[in-house]
């Protein structure tokens, strides 16, 4: 049987997500970055340097909890 997680594991696993996907989305478009300047040497674009703030996690966070408690 599965132990129920209490509130602040909870937000804390939505915080971990959150980070996740804001940093797998900044190396999805450096990825895509990489991909242009490779085929495109004459064009060459800068790598995306987006700083990931706390309130980006939270708002994130927020948007994940959102949607799990929709009924």
């Amino acid at each position: 049987m599965s132990e129920q997680k209490s509130g602040f594991e909870i937000r804390a696993d939505l915080l971990g997500q959150a980070l996740g996907i804001l940093e797998e989305n900044i190396r999805r478009k450096n990825e895509a970055v990489y991909l242009h300047n490779d085929n495109h040497p004459d064009d060459k674009r800068s790598l995306v340097t987006t700083q990931i703030t706390a309130q980006d996690v939270i708002s994130v966070a927020q948007e994940l909890n959102s949607f799990v408690n929709q009924k």
